[in-house]
């Protein structure tokens, strides 16, 4: 105990201390108390024991912290001004403490013989007590993990009177979960800008710059994406600034989206409000889309969603209308498929997507196929396969490139005319996991 007293003297000894800087070197004393209670209980119980008078120490007397310590509640009420026009359920307050501060707060250990990280840091102490009181302020929850907005205060001792550019406030982003329908061809999932004018829609002509010839001046390949129909309303809804748009995969711009719909999340940046009417604006979406895109199942997620539904392996169904080139037997298309059904297939990169993806040979498993011969020429063939299987291609063979494939099992040309997802799901398990929902 005595090297305990001692420590406190020599603390006393350095100076005007107020309670709070007293009792933060021994904030791993005890429980339920404030540093300021800490030092109080220090100060009078020395005075008690050496038949001293009690004296407190005003924060503005403080050599330490130079006062900032009696003025947790004007930044908390300055954070919750800051904050006054955001929605949010959730909080964290951050401290950019003054250099002289920090280093007084490490002269106060050093001079009492104590370790340098003894008790509490001056910042740890100033985010706890302003938090606190934010959070009493605005009737929200802290949250150090992922809150929904961090107040950065930063502080100046030498300030009378602090004002809201002492407050800098970080808006985390806020996600909208669903699946969406895509039920007109040639149309992107996302925005396609042209390649040949890398979006700007102008080329260099003879006489200067003209629109590009490739996208009419649009700078876009196609005139509206699912990204498109989608994000802004969102974006709208939460008053954000930006919106993102993140899809579980996409579908070739030819092919439809069917059945129970493509899972994606709308990352809306700086959000104001957080929790929009979600059926309100699911309807929004759809009207505006004019039975282009559909959306449903529309949920406020949490972060996680996004990696969760950008890198979760999904299996997925589809339909395809092949022509043959040649007539086709009823009980050869038969075994073709009863033998691809089940198979693990090598492709190799498409021809039609060498040009953006990497040339490599990938190793995918057709869970199952089957196959309803219209006619001897064409057919409707529903596959079900492991994520990153390239439908058309186990149709065609892209000249050997996949290998089996459908048309060579057959010995005659394939050629997928129409392409339609009807599912896509998890395999692992589900996208619609209440876990990554709000």
């Amino acid at each position: 105990m005595d090297d305990f007293d001692d420590a406190v003297r020599a603390i006393l000894a350095t100076g005007p201390v107020c309670d709070a800087c007293l009792g933060r070197p021994f904030a791993d004393r005890s429980f339920g108390l404030t540093n300021d209670e800490r030092g109080k209980g220090l100060r009078v119980s020395l005075a008690l024991a050496e038949d001293e008078p009690y004296e407190r120490v005003e924060p503005d007397e403080c050599w330490v912290c130079e006062g900032l310590c009696g003025r947790f509640d004007e930044y908390a009420e300055l954070v919750a001004d800051g904050l006054a026009d955001i929605e949010f359920e959730t909080y964290q307050v951050g401290t950019r403490a003054p250099p002289l501060v920090e280093e007084n707060d490490r002269l106060l250990r050093e001079d009492a013989g104590l370790e340098p990280d003894a008790g509490e840091l001056f910042k740890s102490e100033f985010n706890r007590e302003v938090g606190k009181r934010v959070g009493r302020l605005t009737d929200t929850e802290v949250d150090f993990e992922r809150p929904d907005v961090l107040a950065l205060v930063n502080l100046d001792a030498a300030a009378e009177e602090p004002s809201s550019h002492a407050v800098e406030v970080q808006v985390n982003p806020a996600f909208v979960y669903g699946r969406y329908r895509k039920l007109e061809r040639d149309i992107p999932q996302t925005e396609w800008p042209c390649r040949e004018c890398g979006g700007s829609g102008v080329q260099l002509g003879d006489d200067g710059e003209e629109p590009c010839d490739h996208c009419g001046g649009s700078g876009y390949l196609y005139d509206m994406s699912v990204e498109e129909h989608v994000t802004p309303h969102v974006r709208d809804a939460m008053d954000g600034d930006e919106a993102l748009f993140h899809g579980a995969g996409r579908e070739d711009v030819d092919a439809l989206m069917l059945g129970t719909g493509r899972p994606f999340v709308a990352e809306v940046k700086r959000p104001r409000s957080r929790d929009p009417d979600v059926e309100a604006l699911q309807g929004r979406i759809n009207a505006d889309a004019a039975g282009a895109v559909e959306v449903e199942g529309l949920r406020l997620a949490t972060h996680e969603m996004v990696e969760r539904v950008k890198e979760l392996d999904a299996s997925k169904t589809y339909r395809a209308e092949v022509e043959f080139d040649d007539a086709v037997d009823g009980d050869a298309l038969d075994d073709a498929v009863a033998t691809l059904s089940g198979t693990t297939v090598r492709q190799h990169t498409p021809h039609r997507v060498d040009h953006r993806r990497a040339k490599l040979d990938r190793e995918r498993t057709v869970y199952e196929i089957s196959a309803d011969r219209t006619d001897d020429r064409h057919a409707t063939v529903d596959v079900h396969g492991e994520g990153g299987l390239y439908i058309k291609e186990l149709i065609s063979g892209d000249e050997g490139r996949t290998e089996p494939s459908l048309a060579g099992l057959l010995g005659v040309e394939a050629t997928v005319t129409a392409l339609d997802v009807l599912a896509v799901e998890g395999e692992d398990e589900p996208f619609d996991d209440p876990d990554y929902l709000r």
